[in-house]
């Protein structure tokens, strides 16, 4: 899992599809999604610490951009 599109391909598996509006706002639904899945038992440590990295770096980046 290396990107945002990575984390969304992989949601959709458990029929999770995100699209607020704006980017940022999906990242951060994305990143209670996987939080929920997490906790539920679904996901394994490792993915879910792969995609929060990756949603974290995501995050950082828009955050980047809407600031510059």
């Amino acid at each position: 899992m290396q990107n945002f599109y990575d984390v969304l391909k992989y949601l959709k598996r458990f029929g999770v599809y995100i699209h607020v509006g704006k980017r940022l706002w999906d990242i951060e639904m994305a990143a209670l999604e996987v939080d929920n899945l997490y906790k539920s038992g679904v996901l394994p440590e490792k993915e879910y610490a792969q995609m929060k990295l990756v949603l974290a770096r995501e995050h950082h980046l828009e955050e980047r951009r809407n600031n510059d």
